[in-house]
């Protein structure tokens, strides 16, 4: 399976391909989109569907999975990432693949075994989990780390898309 990560942000946004196949992991490709911030909100949300759009049409992911909204004392700042977060989801829905949300915590918990690693940890698992990837962007990383996540913690779904029941 092909699963794409994403490390929503509205200047940077991190990028992750993996290919999973039961407990093995290997990189395929990562990068960051990063929209012009001389640019109204509006141009910049459509850049990110844009560019991650174009992602998914060049890897093929079959799933995606992506970072929950971590809010901060600023509200202002946690609405703009959220507008961001969900052009980004809506980006990979469109496109037909489903879209595991995961806290940034569980993330960390799952890649380095602390919720609350720094991101040079995160960086250094990653680098050990996916040697390929070569010199990656902290924003890269955590993409490849969501990526990971999804891998080990996906919800199974049926062939339209939906939750199966659990047994």
């Amino acid at each position: 399976m092909i699963i794409l990560g994403i490390d929503p942000g509205l200047q940077k946004t991190g990028w992750g391909i993996i290919h999973s196949e039961g407990s093995s992991i290997r990189y395929i490709a990562s990068g960051l989109i990063r929209p012009s911030t001389d640019q109204e909100m509006a141009q910049r949300l459509a850049a990110l569907h844009f560019q991650l759009t174009e992602i998914i049409k060049t890897y093929q992911p079959q799933e995606a999975g992506i970072e929950e909204t971590f809010v901060n004392q600023n509200p202002a700042s946690a609405l703009k990432l959220g507008q961001a977060r969900g052009v980004l989801m809506g980006a990979a829905s469109l496109a037909g693949l489903p879209v595991g949300e995961y806290a940034a915590n569980k993330v960390k918990k799952s890649i380095v075994g602390s919720g609350h690693a720094a991101k040079r940890q995160m960086g250094m698992m990653i680098k050990t989990l996916l040697p390929t990837c070569g010199q990656i962007s902290e924003d890269e990383a955590d993409a490849l780390a969501v990526a990971i996540t999804h891998a080990h913690y996906r919800p199974t779904y049926t062939e339209n898309g939906r939750l199966k029941a659990p047994a």
